[in-house]
C-alpha cells in the first residue's frame, strides 16, 4: 500500500557534516560558547564557512553515459578514459553494454572514476528486479533510478497511481538488496492531469523513504516549472540532479552547461544543503559528446 511522503525541512539539515566533520550547529555552539580560540578557531571557521556555503567546493563532477552513448558504442575502453580526462570524477550508467561487474569495476578504477547510480528501464513485473539489482551491486552502483515511464502509466490519474505503487513495491526491494533506489523526471510529469499532475501523484503517493528524486533540472524548466521551488518542496528527498542548460522561451532549447539560463551555482548549493549528493552532467543530442561534457564540466568547477 502506498504510503505518503514524509518531507524533510531544510531547518532538518543544520547539522550536515562537511569535510572536517564538523557539523553547522556544533561550530555555532562552540563558537557562542567561546570554545573557539587558539589552534582550534580557524579550522572551527573554515568548518562554519563550509557548511554554509557548500558549492565552494564543487569537487566531484559527474556524468550521465547517456549523453556519450555513440562514442561508448563503438569504442568503451577509449571513451571512458576521454570521459575521465574532459574532467568527470563519477558517471551514472544506463547500459553496462554486455559487460560484466568485474570489468567495468577495473576499468572504471583505472581512470580514477566511480559509477555510483545507474538507470534501469522498470521491468515488466515487480519481480523482475533481481537482475537489475544483482547489476547494480556488481558494478557498485548505490543508487537505482527509473529514467522514464512507459505511456501506460501516463495520463490519466489512475495510471500514475498506478506507477507510483510499482515504484513502492521497487523501493522496498532495492532496499532489502542494500540499494537507494529513485525516479528520474521528465516535463510530461508536469503536464495536468484530472486536476493534478502526474509528478504529484507520483511524490505523494509513494513512499519518500524507499522513492527518492533524480530532478532534472532542464526539464522542469522546459515544462515551465521553477526548478528552485521544486528543490525546497522536496528538501531531503532529492539526492541527484540532472545538469544540462536551458535556452530562452519558448523554444528552451537544450545546451550545454552554462550556455543557457538556469542557474545552476544557487540550484546545487540549496540542493546540497537539503542532501543532494549527485549532479550529472547530461546533454540529449550534442553535436560532439566529449566536446559538450568537456565544456559542461569546466563550466560547473566555475561555479
Amino acid at each position: 500500500m502506498s504510503q505518503k511522503p514524509s518531507f524533510v525541512s531544510t531547518a532538518a539539515h543544520d547539522d550536515d557534516v562537511n569535510r572536517e566533520g564538523w557539523t553547522r550547529r556544533s561550530v555555532l555552539r562552540l563558537l557562542a560558547a567561546g570554545i573557539g580560540g587558539g589552534a582550534l578557531l580557524p579550522s572551527l571557521a573554515r568548518a562554519a564557512s563550509l557548511s554554509a556555503h557548500p558549492s565552494a567546493r564543487l569537487d566531484r563532477i559527474g556524468l550521465q553515459l547517456y549523453t556519450v552513448r555513440a562514442a561508448l558504442s563503438k569504442d568503451l575502453e577509449g571513451t571512458i578514459a576521454a570521459v575521465a580526462k574532459a574532467g568527470i570524477s563519477e558517471v551514472e550508467f544506463f547500459n553496462p553494454f554486455g559487460k560484466d561487474g568485474a570489468w567495468w569495476r577495473e576499468l572504471l578504477t583505472r581512470h580514477g572514476l566511480t559509477a555510483p547510480a545507474a538507470h534501469e528501464g522498470l521491468p515488466r513485473t515487480d519481480d523482475g528486479w533481481g537482475p537489475a539489482f544483482e547489476r547494480a551491486q556488481a558494478i557498485g552502483h548505490k543508487l537505482v533510478i527509473v529514467p522514464s515511464s512507459s505511456m501506460e502509466y501516463r495520463g490519466a490519474r489512475a495510471n500514475w497511481q498506478r506507477l507510483a505503487a510499482r515504484l513502492n513495491i521497487a523501493g522496498e526491494k532495492a532496499k532489502a538488496a542494500g540499494l537507494e533506489f529513485g525516479y528520474h523526471n521528465h516535463d510530461y510529469e508536469f503536464a495536468p492531469v484530472d486536476g493534478t499532475t502526474g509528478y504529484d501523484v507520483l511524490t505523494s503517493e509513494t513512499d519518500a523513504s524507499l522513492v527518492k528524486l533524480e530532478l532534472d533540472l532542464y526539464w522542469a524548466v522546459k515544462a515551465g516549472q521553477d526548478p528552485m521551488a521544486l528543490m525546497k518542496r522536496f528538501a531531503g528527498r532529492v539526492v541527484a540532479v540532472h545538469v544540462k542548460d536551458a535556452g530562452p522561451p519558448p523554444e528552451r532549447a537544450m545546451l550545454d552547461v552554462g550556455k543557457g539560463t538556469i542557474d545552476f551555482k544557487s540550484l546545487i548549493a540549496t540542493g546540497r544543503r537539503q542532501g543532494l549528493r549527485h549532479w550529472f552532467i547530461e546533454h540529449d543530442n550534442p553535436a560532439d559528446p566529449i566536446a559538450s561534457i568537456t565544456a559542461s564540466a569546466a563550466a560547473l568547477k566555475a561555479l
